[in-house]
Formats: C-alpha cells, structure tokens, sequence
C-alpha cells in the first residue's frame, strides 16, 4: 500500500504541476495514466462500477460546484477556477487513494478559503486517528471545523477503509454522530477525504451517473489521503 499511495502522490504532484488555465481536463487525464501505467501500476478508477456503467477514465477532476466523481472531458480550466482532483492506483492487489482541490490562476480569497478549510478540516481529523480512538470523534472533528468558517459538510457521502479492495469497512462520515462507531485499531488503513461546501450540503448527480454536483451551486472542495493508524502519530501513506 506504501507503493501504490506513493505513486498517488507522485501524480498529485505532477497534476498540480500542469494545472493552469486553458489545459483540457482530459489532458490532465492523459498525463495522469501515463504517470501511473509507467510506475507497474494501473489507475483503481477506471471502470469501477458503482452502479451502472464503469466510470470511463483514470481520474476524476471536478471543477467548482461540482463535488465528486467529474469526469475528464475537453472542457478547459479557467483563471479563476478550483478542481478537485481524486486519484487511485492498484499495484500488487492493493489501493492508494488520494484528492486535492487546486486553484486555477488567481482565484477569489473565498474559494481559496474553501481549499484551505477543506484541508485543515483533515488534518483536524488527524488529531484523533488513534489507536483506541473512536471514529465518531474524527467525524465531528471536521464538521465542527468547517462550521466556523460557515461551510458545510457533504453527508450523502464519505471516507472508507481501503486496501485490497478501493472501499472496504469502515465508511466514514464527516458529520456528528449519535453512535461512537468502531474503535479505531492499530494497523487499519482509512481513506479520509472531507467534502465541503460553500453553500448547503444538498447535492444532486448529473445524468452522466458520475458527476456530483451542489443544488446551489456554490463551490465545492475535497482533500483526502490514505492513512495507516498507528500506536502514535497516524502515517499519512499519500503523501511525498
């Protein structure tokens, strides 16, 4: 799992390299499962099935209100926008799993408020994935940190356990919960990814099947890693 988050974040950083205004999202998919294909492994998303049709391409890339799950098309970034880039690979019959949101160009202080919330909101999290934590604790961590800033947590959906398969036990949400949940345990490997918005939570998904995208749309932000809880210090595994 080290090697396939490794490989997640060496692509995050090439993506951040080439985002700029006017390449196509479809380019960044390109470049994308090069990078992936040349290191031994192949991206975890293509043709995942959820319901349906397999989601046709490498990476997603969502841009502005769109929350999760956009898929790569010769629409072009503009100075101005935020996208969310989620990316996997598969090495060895395991996953890594990792997303960032990007400005594009100069964007407004509120949208990079949103990136930057978004972010700290995970690392929030990161204060209690302890061993013998409970996972209701990282749940609230990141919706009482959005709260503040006057954002909201998407709910409809949410982390996972991740490993041989891309989403195993357990899911995570990013909201207070009534339940402790499970107790966190030495060994497990999370992938924590909060979802923000800058309007309300209420999301609707495009007829594409794929795309979520806020019902108000307002912006929307996604930051996420792949994370090994430990006796200390979680080891965050998607980052270089």
């Amino acid at each position: 799992m080290r090697v396939a988050s490794k490989i997640v974040a060496e692509t995050h950083q090439l993506m951040e390299k080439n985002i700029r205004p006017g390449i196509a999202t479809k380019e960044l998919n390109a470049i994308a499962e090069e990078y992936i294909r040349s290191q031994g492994a192949v991206p975890s998303f293509l043709g995942y099935k959820m319901t349906g049709e397999g989601f046709p391409a490498a990476i997603c890339v969502s841009i502005n209100e769109e929350v999760i799950h956009g898929i790569p098309s010769l629409r072009r970034l503009k100075n101005g926008d935020i996208v969310s880039i989620d990316i996997g690979a598969y090495i060895d019959k395991f996953h890594g799993d990792a997303a960032r949101t990007y400005p594009v160009g100069n964007v407004l202080p509120d949208r990079q408020l949103l990136i930057d919330v978004t972010k700290q909101s995970f690392f929030e999290a990161m204060t209690y994935v302890r061993h013998g934590r409970h996972l209701h604790e990282l749940s609230a961590a990141v919706e009482n940190y959005v709260q503040r800033y006057g954002f909201t947590v998407v709910r409809e959906f949410c982390g996972h356990g991740i490993g041989r398969k891309m989403h195993e036990d357990p899911q995570i949400p990013f909201y207070k919960q009534q339940s402790r949940g499970p107790r966190l345990q030495k060994g497990m490997v999370l992938a924590i990814e909060p979802m923000v918005t800058a309007g309300k939570a209420d999301i609707r998904i495009l007829d594409d099947n794929w795309t979520v995208v806020t019902k108000d749309g307002k912006c929307a932000a996604h930051y996420e890693n792949t994370i090994l809880v430990t006796d200390g210090e979680p080891d965050i595994l998607t980052m270089v």
